[in-house]
This record gives structure tokens, C-alpha cells and sequence, in this order.
């Protein structure tokens, strides 16, 4: 056996893998599980053949008895693809001479690509049950703190401004709707993607005579894949749609650690991610509690959503095959795979554990006075006043507070317009944060209600 490679590969390494990758789901993208799907997909060939009598019966059960990777010498193969340039004639040699005279029906009459698509997407599939596992624990931490958080009312921030107040679990909830709606994607794209590969040299099948499209459907059904209804090998759209799904994800993992890095800043302090004694922010200045967590998922993030690009590009393929653009998905997916599964988990620890702030959240609901409520004001002069000019009386009043330091409501009731409308009590009563979050508390309520119908939460 040949020693163990030395990891050159974040995703690999021994020292920083385990802040960026999933160990289980780069298991199933090792070399060791690359080509035991490669022999699964050798398997459900044979076996279809089989059922079909284009082999013997005998044949097709050797060959799934030899169908081990677990034996295979990794360097042996490294060394012969190499030899020869071909990623599977060597794994097909071996598979032949370890099953005897069966070996004569490996591989028989399909191409290469008939077994490394279908490869892929068998580890794509076992990929995806892991994603969607890992997924569904992110929306259930969000969950608990959409409940727990529903009523609290926040600074709501837009162009990183105060804005309008909104709830700390209205900001949870639309995380709740976003990560719902990528289960969704995960759950549509599988009957896409999940599809096996067979069309032998250029997808005609034409060395399977008339038994090509029910060689096809046995073959899917012997390795629990849909049937597509031709040949895809130059279509790789299903790839770079499950792509692009993974790198959503990501971009919303990168986007929940962000808020949580932005909210964590001493000056805000609304936020904060785990710690735990032992945890070091700073090699040189000890009192520093760094949001370091938040900080890797962050770039986690930026590396996990750049395969969309390389994947569109594959997707310009010539003629009926080439093996031009193959380097590409087999880089592209397994790292999308490990990353984007890593930042899922990542970014649950870091929402399981998370501290909030009521203290400082309440003071920084408050920090601007009432003149965050500016609009509040403008709403109610416009139901008599009309929109333009109630927005110009509030205006006015706003830039004044803001340069004189005074409070909105002293600033409006100078104005005779507004005391036409209204007095200082009802005024009084519109310029409070925790009176204005609009239907925050019910949408985090019909955003749990839905996400528990459809079996999210």
C-alpha cells in the first residue's frame, strides 16, 4: 500500500479543515469513494444486462462481488491513469482481472463517461442527504430563536442607518424563509440531477441494439437513479443547477455570520458568538473577544460561491463528447459539496451558541430618540395632509433635530399644521419604538406556521 499523500487542499488539511470543511461530507468525495461509485455504477450496468440476458447472470454477480474499492491500491492507479491518460481504464482493469473469466462483461458496450457521470452523481446524492440533513438543523436553530426572540424590539437598519424598529425574531424569521426556500431548490432539483448516465460512445446506445432504452430505466432502478430521456453528455445543466443551489446556501451562511460579525462590534454589542474560555481573539492583545467563528464562515463563504462561474463554463461543450471540461465538475462539485456542508454546520454552532443582548439592543432601539419615528409622524399627517406635504413637514423637523440636538415631537408641535392635526399626547404616543414594529410578531408567527406545515420546522 502507498503512504498516506500529505494534505495540500484546505478542505484536506489537517491544521484548518476542520474550520472550513464537513468531514462527513468530504468522506464521500475521497478517491476511495470516487471509485467505489465508480464500480457501483459498473454494478448497476451489469445487473441490467443481466436482467436483460445481454450477459450472463453468473458474470453480472461476479462482478458485483469484486466491486470493492476498499482493496484498491491508490498509488497503483494514481501511477497507470497516469500512464495511460485515462481516469477509469485502469479501475476497469482491475475490476476485470478481479472477477475472473467475468471480466469478460465489465464494462460492456458503455463509455466512459456512462460511469463517471453516474458516479457523480450517486456521491451527489448521498452529498445532498447530508446537505439537506445539515440544512434542516440550520432552520431548526433559527427556529428557536424566531420563538424565543419574537417580541423584542431592535433597530431595524438600512445603508447600516437606524431605520424603523422591527423584532430580533422578525430578523430570524426572514432567515427562516430564505434557508426554507433552498430546501425547497434541494428537494426540486434532485429528480434533475439525480438521473443515471448511459448512452454509450456518442448517446445513441447504439452497442446495446434495440435493449438501449430498457437497459437504460433497469440500469436507474438497479441504482435507485431517475432515467432521463436521452443522453446527457453534453448537458451539464443539471450539475451547474445543483451548483448554484449549494452556492445560495453558502451566500446565506456568509450573509447569518455577517449580521452576527456587524452586531458584534463593541460600539453595537447587540450580538455575540460563542465563547468559551480557551478561545483566543488576539495573539497580542488579551482582552480582545474576536468574532472569529463568524469571521471563517465568512470566508468559507466567499470560497464555497465561486463554482458557478467554472460550472457555467463547462457547460459549453463540443459535439456529442469531450473530456475538455470534465476537470471542472470534478473539482467544482466535491469542493462546493464540503464547503458549502461545513458552513451549514458552522453556522449552526455559531447560531445554537449565540449570545443576544437585550440591555444593549434596548439602548440602541433608543439611541436616536424619537426621531427614528419620523415616519410614524409623516403617515399620520398624511392621512388628512396628503404624502408630499406631510413628508416635507417631517423633514424639515427631522433636520432640525438632528442639527439641534432636540426631540422631533418639540420640533413638530411648533408647527401649526401639525397642531391642527394632532396634540401632544397623540404625538406623544406615535414616537415610541416599541409601538411601531408593524406586523413583525405575526409574520415570525406565519413564517413558523408555514415552515412547520411543510415538514421544515
Amino acid at each position: 500500500m502507498t503512504p498516506e499523500v500529505p494534505a495540500a487542499h484546505l478542505t484536506d488539511s489537517r491544521a484548518l479543515g476542520t474550520l472550513f470543511a464537513s468531514p462527513e461530507v468530504r468522506a464521500v468525495f475521497t478517491d476511495q469513494a470516487m471509485i467505489q461509485s465508480w464500480l457501483d455504477a459498473e454494478v448497476g450496468l451489469a445487473r441490467a444486462q443481466a436482467g436483460l440476458g445481454l450477459i450472463p447472470v453468473h458474470a453480472a454477480d461476479q462482478i458485483a462481488a469484486s466491486a470493492s474499492a476498499a482493496g484498491f491500491d491508490l498509488g497503483t492507479v494514481a501511477a497507470e491513469i497516469e500512464r495511460t491518460a485515462h481516469p477509469l481504464v485502469p479501475v476497469i482493469r482491475v475490476l476485470a482481472e478481479r472477477s475472473g473469466a467475468a471480466g469478460a462483461w465489465v464494462h460492456y458496450g458503455a463509455t466512459t463517461q456512462d460511469i463517471t457521470d453516474t458516479g457523480l452523481v450517486l456521491q451527489s446524492r448521498a452529498a445532498l442527504d447530508l446537505t439537506e440533513e445539515f440544512l434542516r438543523g440550520l432552520i431548526a436553530a433559527l427556529t428557536v430563536l424566531a420563538e424565543r426572540y419574537r417580541d423584542l424590539p431592535m433597530v431595524g437598519r438600512t445603508h447600516a442607518q437606524h431605520a424603523l424598529p422591527i423584532t430580533l425574531g422578525f430578523k430570524f424569521a426572514v432567515l427562516i424563509a430564505e434557508t426554507g426556500r433552498h430546501l425547497e431548490r434541494l428537494a426540486q432539483l434532485r429528480p434533475r440531477v439525480l438521473v443515471v448516465q448511459l448512452g454509450g460512445a456518442v448517446g445513441s446506445m447504439a452497442s446495446f441494439g434495440p435493449h438501449g432504452p430498457e437497459l437504460l430505466a433497469r440500469m436507474a432502478g438497479e441504482l435507485g437513479l431517475g432515467t432521463p430521456e436521452i443522453a446527457w453528455h453534453t448537458s451539464r445543466d443539471g450539475f451547474a443547477e445543483l451548483t448554484c443551489a449549494l452556492s445560495m446556501i453558502s451566500a446565506t451562511c456568509g450573509k447569518i455570520a455577517n449580521e452576527i460579525r456587524v452586531l458584534q462590534r463593541t460600539e453595537v454589542a447587540e450580538l455575540e458568538e460563542p465563547f468559551g474560555l480557551g478561545k483566543v481573539g488576539s495573539s497580542t492583545m488579551p482582552h480582545k473577544r474576536n468574532p472569529m467563528f463568524a469571521e471563517f464562515v465568512l470566508s468559507n463563504a466567499i470560497l464555497a460561491r465561486q463554482a458557478p462561474a467554472g460550472m457555467l463554463a463547462a457547460m459549453v461543450q463540443e459535439h456529442e463528447r469531450d473530456m475538455s471540461m470534465w476537470g471542472v465538475e470534478w473539482t467544482a462539485v466535491p469542493e462546493t459539496f464540503i464547503l458549502t456542508a461545513g458552513l451549514l454546520q458552522r453556522t449552526t454552532a455559531l447560531l445554537d451558541g449565540l449570545v443576544v443582548h437585550p440591555e444593549n439592543i434596548r439602548r440602541n432601539l433608543h439611541q436616536l430618540g424619537d426621531l427614528m419615528l419620523s415616519e410614524a409622524a409623516m403617515m399620520r399627517l398624511a392621512a388628512t395632509l396628503g404624502k408630499a406635504e406631510a413628508h416635507e413637514i417631517v423633514y424639515q423637523a427631522a433636520m432640525q433635530a438632528w442639527d439641534s440636538g432636540r426631540t422631533l415631537k418639540d420640533i413638530l408641535l411648533e408647527n401649526e399644521r401639525v397642531r391642527s392635526e394632532m396634540d401632544a399626547g397623540e404625538l406623544g404616543r406615535l414616537l415610541v419604538p416599541e409601538s411601531y414594529l408593524g406586523t413583525c410578531p405575526e409574520f415570525v408567527d406565519q413564517v413558523l406556521a408555514n415552515a412547520k406545515e411543510a415538514g421544515r420546522g
